[in-house]
Formats: structure tokens, C-alpha cells, sequence
């Protein structure tokens, strides 16, 4: 009685906001079905030629009465992923995760110079990459990429705000199951995610999952140590962000504790 569904909802971005942890945490509710991998149906031409048919062959088996959920994050900065989900479904329902964009351009560096390193590539200091002749580099695409105001402008070219639910990145990872009790109501599911479904590892240091009888935490690869950022740098980011951020919190009718 199983078949794999186009998927009902979205999970569009942000990359390092933490879509991981927010599928990962949905996938507790027994009426949600996720896709294990980032599928990039929306942002990648290549994949995009392959079709609708290809995309839904990547979804997992569900009930009828199950919610099939992809998450990828380049969707939210994809010039083309609002247009081509629009054609695709109209009515769908979007989750986008975010947190503060400062630091989300930290743990952008911060993935991308652990990749580095381990490929035993040369990496550069934070610093060096996000000044270039005393001033800030705003072409770096980490930076680009925090400009949520600048992106989000797309998505509601085609989709209303009632469509995009924002979920807090910040307070998932600090208190999940607020976050999640909202994400329940907005896809109009049954309250079945409870405190119980999560432990605080120390050692992580930060939440990590209980369902059916078994415990797991993030990939390792999750949660790394930031660097530590010259003081003067971080305000040259929260200044650069202020008046985006700002906009972007015009925009969709809610503000949010960032710097």
C-alpha cells in the first residue's frame, strides 16, 4: 500500500542553517517520510532535464497518510529552484531554516576548510578571505549567500507567506521541540514530537535523538569548533548585515535575534 510521492513540502535552505538537524528531527513523526539524500532536482539543470518521473524515483515509499519530504539546501539561493518548484506545485508548503548570518558565514568557512584540510588542500584564514584591501569582501559567496533578504525577494514572486514556514535555527539547536511543534501545525499534522525525543550530549554539545528505541546524533561533521574571528571583523559582518537583515524581517512580518 506504499508508493513514493512527489514531495508535499520543502525543506529550501539555508545552507549551514541546519537542515540537517531539522530533517533529521521530523523524521520522529510517524506521518513524515524523508528523503535521505539532497536531492538539487531545482538548482542543478543536469538533473532538472532528467525530469519529474527521476525526481519522484528518489523519494522514498510512503502511506497515504504521510508528508514525503526533500531537503536541499541550495534551493534558497537557486535563481531558478522558486520558479521550477511553482511549476511543479503551486500549493506546496516551503520550510526555511535560518539563523544569524554572521555566523552563519563561520560555519560556511568552517565546513569548507574542514573539506580542505582533509583533502589536504590549502586553506586560508577566515580574516584573509572576508577582507580583501582593508574592506569587506562582499563578493564571497558565504557572504552572498547570508543575504536573506536578497533571496527570500524570489521566493515571493511566486509563492505567498503563509507557504514558507521560518524556522528558527538558532533555538532549534539550543530548545527543538518548540521549533518542531510549530513545523507540525504548519503542515497541519498531529502533535506527536515530544520532549522525550531528545537528549543533550555533552560531549556534542548540543541535542541529539531518541525514537523507536534508538539514540543518534549528527554526523561528526556537525557542530565543528568555530574558528575564532578578529573582534573587528565580526562588527564589519554585523554591520554589513544590519540593514539587509532588517529588510528581511520587514519582509516576512518577524524579527529575529540576530546581531
Amino acid at each position: 500500500g506504499t508508493s513514493r510521492q512527489i514531495p508535499q513540502t520543502i525543506i529550501i535552505g539555508v545552507r549551514k542553517g541546519g537542515t540537517r538537524a531539522l530533517l533529521e528531527m521530523l523524521d520522529i513523526h510517524p506521518n513524515i517520510v524523508v528523503a535521505a539524500t539532497e536531492v538539487h532536482f531545482f538548482d542543478w539543470d543536469e538533473n532538472y532535464v532528467k525530469g519529474i518521473d527521476w525526481y519522484r524515483n528518489l523519494m522514498p515509499f510512503s502511506y497515504g497518510n504521510q508528508i514525503t519530504i526533500e531537503k536541499t539546501p541550495g534551493y534558497f539561493t537557486s535563481p531558478h529552484a522558486p520558479g521550477r518548484i511553482h511549476d511543479m506545485n503551486s500549493s506546496i508548503k516551503l520550510l526555511l531554516i535560518l539563523r544569524d548570518p554572521t555566523e552563519r558565514v563561520i560555519s560556511d568557512y568552517t565546513q569548507v576548510y574542514y573539506n580542505r584540510v582533509e583533502s589536504h588542500k590549502p586553506v586560508q584564514l577566515f580574516e584573509d578571505i572576508v577582507i580583501k584591501n582593508g574592506a569587506l569582501n562582499t563578493k564571497y559567496k558565504a557572504i552572498q549567500r547570508s543575504l536573506y533578504d536578497v533571496h527570500m525577494e524570489k521566493w515571493l514572486k511566486h509563492f505567498s507567506l503563509d507557504q514558507i514556514h521560518i524556522v528558527d535555527g538558532n533555538t532549534l539547536i539550543k530548545d527543538p521541540l518548540p521549533e518542531l511543534q510549530k513545523v507540525e501545525r504548519f503542515l497541519n499534522l498531529p502533535s506527536r514530537i515530544m520532549s522525550s525525543n531528545f537528549y543533550f550530549n555533552q560531549t556534542k554539545g548540543f541535542y541529539c535523538i531518541r525514537s523507536d528505541g534508538r539514540e543518534r546524533c549528527l554526523h561528526e561533521s556537525k557542530g565543528r569548533p568555530h574558528p575564532l574571528v578578529n573582534t573587528t571583523v565580526l562588527e564589519q559582518l554585523y554591520s554589513y548585515f544590519r540593514e539587509h537583515n532588517a529588510k528581511f524581517y520587514r519582509m516576512v512580518n518577524h524579527s529575529f535575534d540576530w546581531h
